[in-house]
């Protein structure tokens, strides 16, 4: 430090040192070198290269706030020293050493990803438990429709049902796999369950024959020809396959939501993302100015810089969110999964009933195109004191008697809730860097333009505000994007949120996309897919079915072609060895019985009733 003129000026400033001499020759010299000296320390102070006013600065306020982040101080300046050290903010006088501001760095970091997380709460929480309380409602109800099923059954059938019980529960063990997320496929479920069940109620309304494991197989393979339910196999299929398919296709929906948000919300700030958010947030401290907050459309982008790979989940988003919500509405109309829960027995009952009151008919059919059964032996014949020897009559339900739905729960009101909070979830990767920069803790005030931190110093920001998404990120001033370079995560983001709002797409036309190829006009899509049924649904607003409607005629239908059931390497193989009998396409006609094998029928099936 040298002085001139009585001021200390430094070296840089060109003020000099100059030894009086005692010569008079070099008098006038002298005093003209002080002169351009002292002009030149008077230009330096002014032009703000030094100053010692700003040189001996107190940063007493830069660093109560470290301390309070919980940092230790000991290496935090007393007063401003020269910035020449620093790498992030302006190289100006500083209250920050090299040490706070690698500290700091890493702080602005936190607080960034803090930001996200904070934000991205509400959606995390909403599919989270959004998600729980559905999945515990479609189980429950699940279980509950087995429950009322095996009470009722056994209160209505006795000792019939309990003998074949277990093809009731296989159907409900399929159900429980198909919601479950397994490769299952609710027609052939349904159909193996009619399968099964024709060949039992079959044998039960002629129990004066002994049918083999072949014959039975002859009368389920001709059970769609025949039709010994009547049409309750097709309704029950519509029904029970949209409910279950809207059902699961929502849950999984709910859970992709959940895992999209999760996997989206942690990421990784590369450095020049880090080097901005820095920038805006702590060099104001490092400045002495703690309580400046960096200019909003500095801080947007900033963070949309940070964020650039986020924004382009926008479409793909959006699109998944409108899925999830019609999907929804779905399920409170003609999808709904209470009443197709409800309505398993009920159909069944309904469905054995059908048959039972035609069952002469049914049998005359069934032995003309299957061959004649042998009678039971005269000694094989049950007892009346046996279990099976006071059978009730097959009865349908009385209203009260319907199975009832998951206690204290209720899908409508289910649904509401869900609507409510799907609606504001639309947008939210493009607008998190406004939801950010809103918080007063992040940015100041919109409309406190010119009393901000723009980046260098106190005052306006002038540069606009880019643009959403990767490639407006080309003309970003603040963060240093590779627009060529995008995010392989977000990229699986993306396509991952495609897949799922296929599926609940597909879901609103009560289609399974894994099965579409052998559903096509089953009922799960197809033909069925705008059918809907008065006794089904009742009225749920728009989706109220037409009360005019007149009732579908099955005879008036061309008959669907018998339907070959493969049944070798299937859950449902019997391997009993036999050989098979002749199939539907090749087997004999069922035509009108002779009127003497239908008065015997009658004869036989009213002794049995």
């Amino acid at each position: 430090m040298l002085r001139a003129g009585g001021r200390e000026c430094p070296i840089h400033s060109y003020c000099l040192i100059f030894t009086h001499s005692r010569s008079v020759k070099k008098e006038r010299q002298f005093k003209l070198t002080r002169y351009v000296a002292l002009l030149l320390c008077t230009v330096s102070a002014l032009s703000g290269t030094w100053s010692p006013v700003a040189a001996g600065r107190s940063c007493a306020d830069t660093r109560q706030v470290y301390a309070e982040k919980g940092y230790s101080t000991s290496t935090a300046p007393l007063t401003q020293i020269s910035g020449e050290h620093l790498r992030l903010c302006p190289q100006d006088y500083t209250c920050c050493s090299s040490q706070m501001e690698e500290t700091l760095a890493l702080q602005s970091e936190r607080d960034f990803l803090k930001g996200i997380e904070d934000t991205s709460q509400f959606l995390l929480t909403t599919f989270t438990q959004r998600h729980r309380k559905f999945d515990e409602f479609f189980r429950e109800l699940i279980d509950l429709s087995e429950k009322s099923m095996n009470q009722m059954f056994t209160k209505t059938y006795g000792w019939l049902f309990t003998q074949n019980a277990h093809v009731f529960q296989e159907l409900f063990v399929e159900l429980r796999r198909y919601y479950s997320g397994g490769s299952v496929s609710l027609t052939e479920v349904l159909s193996e369950f009619w399968s099964r069940l024709v060949e039992r109620v079959f044998s039960l309304v002629n129990p004066q024959y002994q049918f083999s494991e072949d014959y039975l197989e002859c009368v389920s393979k001709h059970a769609e020809q025949l039709q010994p339910f009547g049409d309750v196999p097709r309704k029950l299929r519509v029904q029970v396959s949209r409910a279950f398919i809207a059902a699961r296709a929502l849950a999984q929906g709910l859970a992709t939501g959940r895992d999209i948000v999760n996997k989206a919300s942690k990421l990784t700030p590369g450095s020049e993302c880090v080097r901005a958010l820095m920038r805006q947030w702590y060099c104001p401290l490092c400045r002495g100015m703690p309580s400046l907050r960096p200019c909003h459309s500095l801080c947007l982008n900033v963070i949309k810089g940070c964020l650039a790979n986020q924004a382009d989940l926008d479409t793909e988003w959006n699109n998944f969110i409108d899925a999830l919500y019609q999907v929804s509405e779905k399920l409170e109309g003609p999808f709904n999964m209470e009443l197709a829960a409800d309505s398993i027995s009920v159909k069944v009952s309904e469905a054995i009933m059908h048959m039972q009151e035609n069952s002469v008919s049914i049998s005359t059919k069934v032995f003309q195109g299957c061959g004649s059964p042998r009678p039971v032996p005269a000694r094989s014949k049950r007892s009346p004191k046996e279990p099976g020897g006071n059978r009730r009559p097959f009865r349908t339900y009385s209203p009260e008697e319907k199975p009832t739905t998951a206690a204290g729960t209720n899908l409508d009101r289910l649904v509401t809730e869900l609507k409510e909070r799907l609606r504001p979830m639309r947008g939210f990767w493009v607008s998190l860097p406004h939801t950010i920069c809103n918080d007063e803790r992040m940015a100041a005030d919109v409309t406190n333009e010119d009393r901000c931190w723009n980046g260098q110093t106190r005052g306006r920001y002038l540069p606009d505000v880019t643009g959403d998404g990767l490639v407006s990120q080309i003309n970003n001033p603040e963060v240093e994007v590779d627009i060529a370079r995008p995010d392989v995560r977000t990229r699986q983001l993306i396509m991952e949120l495609r897949v799922a709002t296929n599926k609940l797409r597909h879901a609103q036309t009560g289609q399974d996309p894994d099965f579409m190829d052998s559903e096509e006009g089953s009922g799960s899509g197809g033909g069925d897919r705008g059918e809907r049924y008065s006794d089904d649904w009742p009225g749920y607003g728009p989706y109220s079915p037409p009360h005019n409607k007149p009732p579908r005629n099955p005879a008036s239908s061309p008959g669907k072609p018998p339907r070959v059931r493969e049944r070798n390497g299937s859950k449902w193989n019997r391997n009993n060895g036999h050989g098979r009998v002749k199939s539907a396409t090749s087997g004999p006609a069922f035509a009108s019985p002779p009127l003497l094998s239908l008065s015997v029928m009658v004869t036989v099936a009213t002794m049995w009733r």
